[in-house]
């Protein structure tokens, strides 16, 4: 699991991607700069105060019910979420849904990608996937994820081979960029990213890059950034920052302009994951919020209200075989008795839920 406004990573093993990945990580790259001043890791989340009939004691873990009030041609009233499937330690983000309905998830503790199925059969669909934090599909269906560093308490044996990168993981496994376009080792540990049609990647970490066979380039400072997605035709990006949601015009590969404020969630709130629907509304996670839930907005950036979660969450897209079931990867698991579940350097867990819409996810790509 995420951070929740710091930045993830993930990494390729180095075995399973052969002497390829190896190539493109050249022992005497040269370190470059730290990235520019205003591209700042996000400010840790905010605790907020757990409900009454929440628990445990943490505000990223406890789960409570959540009554669904209609949203027009979103969500009906009383519709239900249900518990899909849930695992310790930093074990799903960056969901992404596949060709069969089937919701994918990173697991950086496990240094893979899973499949699950709607009704919580899971199978591993990427191994061997070093630190693999976030993952995003192009219109190609060509799947895509980054990589980062580890965490301080890791124990993995490899720990010190995992580095920061944007990754092809399917059909064919290749680094996209691990580099920063001067040739230096990539100092930043990324986090969400969307894939565009050219073969780079827009990702996350405190601002926002462009990932290329070229390198990695700084394109938007100034921002806290977390979320990201392209629009369906891929001419605007979306990325959250902080209670805002900024919106950009893409001119070409890397290349932003008209920044501006799409919408804005409550001030008490903090935005995190981000995906679009097939009418192109617009819905964003909240962690740090006393109602964490999934705040939906129109086209136009106009707010329609929030759909409350279990727990807080991080991540979200749209699945199922006709893409009208929102999944939502929740912060935190219980185990059966309902004390809190805590693996690994986070000392977390995850959940995901199901909930069926009105809304439809977008056809032209995955998310």
């Amino acid at each position: 699991m995420k951070s929740f406004t710091t930045v993830l990573s993930c990494c390729l093993s180095l075995a399973a991607l052969g002497q390829a990945t190896a190539q493109a990580q050249p022992a005497a790259a040269p370190a470059a700069p730290p990235p520019p001043p205003n591209c700042k890791p996000a400010e840790p989340a905010r605790l907020a105060p757990v409900p009454a009939g929440g628990s445990p004691a943490s505000a990223r873990d406890f789960s409570r019910p959540a009554v669904v009030t209609a949203i027009p041609g979103v969500v009906a009233e009383g519709a239900t979420w249900t518990k899909v499937w849930q695992q310790g330690g930093n074990s799903a983000d960056g969901i992404v849904p596949d060709k069969d309905g089937n919701v994918l998830l990173a697991q950086e503790d496990y240094d893979q990608a899973i499949a699950v199925t709607p009704d919580g059969k899971v199978s591993v669909s990427v191994p061997n996937a070093w630190g693999l934090s976030s993952l995003s599909m192009d219109k190609q269906g060509r799947l895509y994820g980054v990589s980062r560093t580890e965490r301080p308490g890791s124990t993995k044996a490899h720990r010190d081979q995992v580095v920061n990168a944007v990754v092809q993981l399917t059909p064919t496994r290749r680094t996209v960029a691990d580099k920063w376009t001067d040739g230096g080792v990539l100092t930043v540990r990324p986090n969400d990213l969307s894939v565009d049609s050219n073969g780079g990647a827009y990702f996350t970490s405190g601002c926002v890059y462009y990932a290329a066979p070229a390198g990695v380039s700084v394109v938007a400072e100034n921002i806290t950034t977390n979320g990201i997605v392209l629009s369906a035709d891929e001419k605007t990006l979306f990325v959250t920052n902080r209670s805002g949601i900024e919106a950009f015009d893409v001119t070409g590969p890397g290349r932003l302009a008209n920044r501006r404020t799409f919408g804005r969630i409550p001030e008490t709130d903090s935005g995190d994951g981000i995906a679009l629907d097939s009418e192109g509304r617009l819905y964003v996670t909240t962690v740090s919020s006393p109602k964490p839930g999934v705040h939906v907005f129109d086209r136009t950036g106009k707010y329609l209200g929030l759909i409350p979660t279990p727990r807080p969450v991080i991540s979200l897209a749209f699945g199922g075989p006709d893409k009208k079931t929102l999944f939502v990867v929740g912060s935190g698991a219980d185990d059966e008795r309902g004390q809190m579940i805590r693996v690994g350097p986070q000392q977390t867990a995850a959940t995901l839920y199901k909930l069926p819409m009105l809304a439809s996810g977008m056809k032209e790509r995955a998310k």
